[in-house]
């Protein structure tokens, strides 16, 4: 019996040669420009020691449909809200957030950190367009973004999961927003979001 000729049969895919992985340098680019990743964002953002860098994520409506961008400031927990009325591609996220980070002052736009979701595809034409660089978490890290992933689940209290996102007006996000930044937080010593920046643009003047 030809014993090399039986071991084909005896994997379960039948094959002798097992095709090997790609390795990371093969793989295609998650992105046509490339990532900046967290493990480069200042170390003043790292140690939340001033309140000059954001986090950025998505929430999703019922059925993937819709999504409304969620931005918050490490150091203080601001949080500013992206309208997206129709979709949540790179080009239409891409829009809400320059239209969003272009209402801040120069130097509250040192950075944002983002998963690399598809909606960030167009990051390189944000940081064109605001000055502001894009730092992207890990693969599955979502720790990394752990200020904007708390807050996310505050929003859930006012968009709940399985909603129509899509229904809110930029003004019902803008109210949801001053609702949240008027709360007071134990992790601020119970100072509100908004005290905290506030506090932090009188200093700054």
């Amino acid at each position: 019996m030809n014993c090399a000729a039986s071991w084909p049969r005896a994997l379960r895919t039948g094959r002798t040669i097992r095709k090997p992985r790609r390795t990371g340098e093969a793989r295609r680019p998650r992105f046509t420009h490339p990532m900046i990743m967290v493990s480069e964002r200042p170390a003043e953002a790292a140690d939340r020691a001033v309140p000059e860098h954001w986090e950025g994520d998505l929430i999703i409506g019922g059925g993937g449909t819709s999504a409304i961008g969620t931005l918050v400031e490490r150091a203080t927990c601001y949080v500013m809200l992206v309208h997206l009325p129709a979709r949540h591609d790179a080009e239409t996220v891409r829009d809400g957030l320059i239209h969003t980070i272009s209402t801040l002052p120069a130097h509250l736009r040192q950075s944002l950190t983002w998963d690399q979701g598809s909606e960030m595809g167009r990051h390189h034409e944000f940081i064109i367009a605001t000055g502001m660089p894009v730092y992207f978490c890990d693969p599955h890290s979502p720790w990394q973004g752990g200020s904007n992933e708390n807050t996310n689940g505050l929003l859930r209290q006012y968009f709940p999961k399985g909603s129509d996102l899509s229904a809110h007006s930029a003004q019902d996000l803008a109210a949801v927003a001053a609702q949240l930044n008027r709360r007071p937080r134990k992790t601020l010593g119970w100072d509100t979001p908004a005290e905290r920046l506030t506090k932090f643009l009188a200093q700054a003047s």
